[in-house]
């Protein structure tokens, strides 16, 4: 399997297939890179070359002790696009993934990135403070945290339900997507998804989101139980220089699996734009 390896030792796992402008891919808390695979299979049966990487601590990379912090994730990214030099290079991440691609894109991409998308991503913040009201207490990532030390087994079968919208009135549960996100989450480090949970939620990417100057869509769900849109996708767009905003009403946070069909050719549009 290909791998490429951090100046601390750590080996990041990829999928590189195709030719063509180059589309990264950064995947959400707790997943993999696997998560992607509909939007990759998509992208390249439209001529595009398609990458997407394992987090460190996360899916076939290394389980490493350190580095869980944004900073981290973001210089992980560059090692990872130096290696395969990549340019004009359109960088698309979900969640947790959204925050990768804006600190990666203001500190690292100057030169090599054509255009970012962020989806249902966790920028500006999370967590609620002084200057981010509208927040989630603290306390929410408290029982992240508890929840996954007490048994991330269990914990890891019911998130799926909230985190696709299975648990609306008329939406039925489609079991392989929950299996599929269950195994991408166990493939992953204990210590590493614990971690994470700081990394995404208390991390302040207000300067990153102001930094990025390169054409951004910001995709959210209106019905997003995980990152409420009105306080992460809608403050984005404000704060990127270039940005188009498009919410969908009744979406969940994991639209792209569950509304492939509305969120792929969206996607696109805006590639090629």
């Amino acid at each position: 399997m290909p791998f490429v390896k951090t100046k601390d030792g750590v080996e990041i796992f990829y999928k590189d297939w195709g030719t063509g402008q180059p589309i990264v891919f950064h995947h959400g808390w707790p997943l993999s890179a696997d998560d992607w695979d509909t939007q990759m299979l998509f992208f390249l049966q439209h001529g595009y070359r398609v990458i997407a990487h394992d987090r460190r601590g996360h899916g076939r990379s290394s389980q490493s002790s350190t580095g869980h912090d944004m900073d981290t994730y973001a210089a992980d990214v560059a090692v990872l696009t130096n290696a395969l030099d990549l340019k004009d290079a359109v960088h698309i991440g979900h969640s947790t993934g959204g925050g990768e691609v804006a600190r990666y894109v203001a500190r690292h991409g100057k030169g090599r990135v054509a255009k970012a998308v962020l989806v249902s991503a966790v920028p500006p913040i999370m967590v609620k403070n002084a200057n981010n009201p509208g927040g989630l207490p603290i306390e929410v990532f408290d029982g992240l945290r508890k929840e996954l030390a007490a048994s991330r087994t269990q914990f890891y079968r019911e998130l799926p339900i909230p985190f696709y919208g299975f648990n609306r009135p008329d939406v039925k549960v489609i079991d392989g997507v929950v299996d599929n996100w269950w195994r991408q989450g166990m493939m992953g480090g204990a210590n590493a998804h614990y971690e994470c949970i700081k990394a995404f939620s208390e991390t302040d990417f207000n300067e990153d989101l102001k930094a990025i100057d390169v054409p951004t869509l910001v995709l959210h769900g209106e019905d997003d139980q995980i990152v409420p849109y009105k306080d992460a996708g809608v403050l984005s767009a404000k704060l990127i220089k270039n940005a188009k905003l498009k919410t969908y009403p009744g979406y969940p946070h994991g639209m792209l699996t569950v509304h492939a069909d509305v969120l792929n050719p969206d996607l696109l549009e805006f590639v090629r734009s």
